[in-house]
């Protein structure tokens, strides 16, 4: 987390341009722009500026936008509620959906089967996911009227407007991730299933439904879950452009906006922010790894 703070802040300040560009005109005077900097601190060193920004990080200060003058850590919350109910809702559609069909891709190695799902699978890799987007908007939105085009409601406002505003872009940003389950979850099944305890199971007169569920699909767990993991992390901060294309007030958008604004606090507090959630699925993953296979141990 230190390195990824250090790096972003000297890729902040390398940048061209600055916040002063936007909240000053052409006309503004050299004095005008030295006050600006100095209220805002720029006018100290980088490595004093670096210090004071680490140092406010481990407070849990992660500064004040330079437009609207409020703290990044409150406008992220704020922001952050709609991208995480759509993070979810893709994960748990691309699971039940993904884990399934790899299962049967996995138990129908070879067939016609296989070959339609890892061909759907492919499917999903291939279309980008804004494209898919506005093809869903066209169709379920403007043509049949089914699901709003666009925007984003509250659970708390309304429960249904909020689920009918979120399943046009889960399906959009979630093919990948679909996807993604399928392949892993086929490709670690058949490794399990030429395991010798399957055969075993299989001999004692066991259901296939309890040999691939209870015997094969725990011990080819371990992948899935990282990739499910991975990818609810990678969802937090990677789903920008669907953001965009459905108008969601999200943290992508927030970030956007402030990419092109010059607002380095905030651009800042979003990645630390989405750094940070990396860091602790991933130990979410590694803690879990133990609970799926009794033969890891943590001392």
């Amino acid at each position: 987390m230190f390195i990824v703070a250090v790096f972003i802040f000297a890729l902040m300040h390398v940048a061209p341009g600055g916040p002063d560009a936007f909240l000053l005109s052409d006309q503004a005077t050299e004095a005008e722009r030295d006050e600006l900097r100095q209220a805002l601190g720029l006018d100290r060193t980088v490595v004093v500026q670096l210090g004071i920004w680490i140092k406010n990080i481990g407070m849990g200060d992660l500064g004040k936008s330079h437009f609207s003058g409020k703290p990044v850590l409150g406008l992220l919350i704020k922001r952050a509620a709609p991208t995480v109910a759509l993070a979810i809702l893709i994960e748990i559609i691309a699971i039940l959906v993904g884990v399934p069909l790899g299962l049967i891709a996995a138990w129908t190695r070879g067939t016609v089967t296989d070959r339609v799902i890892m061909a759907f699978a492919s499917f999903g890799f291939s279309v980008p996911g804004f494209f898919l987007g506005f093809l869903l908007i066209r169709l379920f939105a403007l043509q049949l009227g089914f699901f709003p085009a666009a925007g984003y409601v509250s659970p708390g406002e309304n429960l249904a407007l909020f689920f009918k505003h979120l399943i046009l872009p889960s399906i959009s940003a979630g093919l990948i991730v679909m996807a993604l389950i399928t392949r892993m979850t086929r490709a670690s099944m058949l490794e399990v299933l030429q395991e010798d305890y399957v055969r075993t199971a299989r001999a004692k007169g066991l259901s296939e439904y309890l040999v691939l569920s209870r015997h094969a699909l725990r011990n080819a767990s371990l992948p899935i879950v990282t990739v499910i993991g991975i990818g609810f992390a990678g969802l937090l901060g990677g789903i920008v452009v669907i953001e965009q294309v459905f108008a969601i007030p999200g943290l992508g958008r927030l970030m956007t906006e402030s990419i092109v604004k010059r607002d380095y606090p905030v651009i800042q507090g979003a990645i630390i922010v989405t750094s940070a959630i990396f860091v602790y699925i991933n130990l979410l993953i590694d803690i879990l790894y133990a609970f799926l296979d009794p033969r890891i141990k943590y001392r």
